[in-house]
């Protein structure tokens, strides 16, 4: 990757990248980068339930299964 891409990236030193491919092309972004995103859908998900966490969607999948 160019060195003006990486440093604008934050990339100096060996930082990762993660890769993700869609149908408009590919996106490059920082770890810090994906967080964020992860948390902003995560967000847009949960909004209208703030009692929602993985604990109590993993306990309704088991309800859901029979287990």
């Amino acid at each position: 990757m160019p060195a003006d891409i990486r440093k604008r990236l934050g990339l100096a030193g060996g930082g990762s990248l993660i890769v993700e491919e869609t149908p408009d092309g590919v996106i490059l972004r920082t770890v810090a980068q994906s967080v964020a995103h992860a948390r902003a859908l995560a967000r847009k998900y949960t909004a209208d339930r703030p009692d929602a966490s993985v604990d109590a969607f993993l306990a309704n999948r088991r309800e859901d299964s029979g287990a």
